[in-house]
């Protein structure tokens, strides 16, 4: 009897136990996966379409608590705009973000140099390189393809021959305002700020293993395993505070880009949406010269609304835009009104100076411009076809009148009736009151003038 009410206690104490590892197992049973993290890639120039897809990809990480938004880079510079949209972004976003200089052969140039600066965590695959940041304005200004201003003589103080870099006052305001900018994302990410400021006044550049020795980047990774594997326990300061980052591990979730961001990335091209508006513009003409043929209003107000909409994304100009439209005009009004060709020539020169002036080099790193091969083979077919059309409508202009009331001078005839200088004559299937010298029935004559109704003819020769 003693022994009873132990042997219960120690049955209560076995299922107390049994019940916990259960509960233990259960816990361990119903535990989540671990957030994989998200990696995005942008490749080529910086613009609209880059920024919308890292603000998307900073959306979902965050809704997701992923540890990490991982950005593979490989560009040669963009927009400005864009740029400072994306550095913007990364300096607000409570996730750490990774800037991958990847895969082997590509390159952070320009823009991708402010990135990887702004970035929490800047790491590189091999034969890679990232710098050459200097404004594209301060290496070629004005006219396309024309040299480099002279610079002043370099002097002996290195501090002095820094700030007299430039030879205008505009330019070493955006040199040294592009130097403050990279500089202040150095000190705040603790990288060496002495580099940045080298490849925004020098062009430097580095390679992924010489950044790493120059405290550019934080590692140098073959793969995205082996970059999640290197950063793992990292400490980084996000927008909300300090972070550690947990990316051992953990899988790995590529967010592709939307169809409208794919659809935006092809006609953002400056070649593309040159094209796009010169098909727009002649369609609408065509449309206008032969009412009712519907297909090239149709086509042409399709790449008009598609190229404006590239264009909205772009650095345009706006007086490189409307030199394009005055010579598109010029050369239209020149079919319609022939004259010496002095309206079709200003028209060629305002087309060329328009295309080349199409965009505006001040809100961009790299070289925004259509290609000389496309402008030039473009400006040929425009003037091939303006000049074809003008020697159309010359040759009109000297063919026989064949509809309205000239068209009755010259024609030829017969007398049907003929009485004191007036009578009928038969003309172009029809019968008509007519005057002239005396006729006899049957004889054959030539319309000379009309007088309203009344023909005036003489005998044909």
């Amino acid at each position: 009897m003693r022994r009873r009410p132990l042997l219960l206690f120690a049955l209560f104490c076995a299922w107390l136990a049994g019940s916990t590892a259960s509960g233990r197992g259960d816990a361990v049973q119903t535990t989540p996966e671990k957030e994989p993290v998200l990696l995005i890639d942008v490749k080529g120039a910086i613009g609209f379409v880059s920024t919308a897809h890292l603000e998307r990809g900073l959306q979902q990480a965050k809704a997701k608590s992923a540890p990490a938004l991982v950005m593979r880079l490989d560009t040669p510079g963009g927009l400005v705009s864009s740029t400072r949209d994306m550095i913007n972004a990364i300096l607000a976003s409570p996730v750490p973000v990774v800037i991958y200089v990847a895969p082997s052969g590509a390159r952070a140039a320009s823009a991708g140099a402010y990135l990887a600066y702004a970035a929490h965590i800047a790491a590189m695959a091999p034969a890679t390189h990232i710098g050459a940041a200097t404004p594209v304005q301060m290496g070629a200004p004005g006219m396309p393809g024309s040299p480099p201003p002279n610079k002043p003589a370099p002097s002996s103080d290195p501090k002095k021959t820094s700030e007299t870099e430039g030879t205008t006052a505009m330019e070493r305001k955006i040199i040294n305002d592009a130097v403050a900018y990279i500089r202040s994302l150095a000190e705040l990410r603790n990288r060496n700020a002495d580099w940045a400021e080298r490849a925004v006044r020098e062009a430097a550049t580095l390679t992924a293993t010489d950044a790493l020795k120059e405290g550019v980047v934080d590692v140098v990774a073959g793969s995205v395993e082996e970059l999640l594997a290197a950063i793992d326990g990292r400490t980084v300061k996000t927008a909300t505070g300090v972070a550690t980052v947990g990316t051992k591990g953990r899988a790995v979730r590529v967010l592709e880009p939307t169809w409208n961001m794919r659809v935006l990335a092809a006609i953002a091209d400056p070649n593309i949406a040159f094209v796009l508006l010169l098909i727009g513009i002649y369609g609408i003409i065509f449309e206008f010269m032969n009412p009712g043929a519907i297909a090239p209003g149709v086509i042409g107000g399709i790449c008009l609304i598609v190229a404006l909409t590239a264009l909205s994304v772009l650095p345009v100009s706006y007086g490189g835009l409307a030199l394009l439209i005055l010579g598109i005009g010029l050369m239209l009004v020149e079919i319609l009104s022939p004259g010496f060709g002095l309206l079709g020539i200003g028209g060629i020169i305002g087309f060329v100076l328009g295309a080349l002036f199409l965009f505006d080099p001040a809100d961009s790193d790299i070289d925004f411009s259509v290609d000389w091969h496309l402008l030039a083979f473009m400006t040929a077919i425009t003037a091939l076809f303006f000049f074809g059309a003008l020697t159309y409508a010359v040759r009109a202009r000297q063919r026989p009148v064949r509809t309205g009331a000239e068209q009755m001078i010259g024609a030829t005839g017969e007398v049907v009736s003929w009485s004191n200088g007036e009578g009928r004559v038969h003309v172009h299937g029809e019968i008509w009151a007519a005057r002239g010298p005396a006729l006899a029935p049957g004889t054959k004559i030539r319309v000379v003038q009309r007088e309203n109704l009344t023909l005036i003819v003489v005998a044909a020769n």
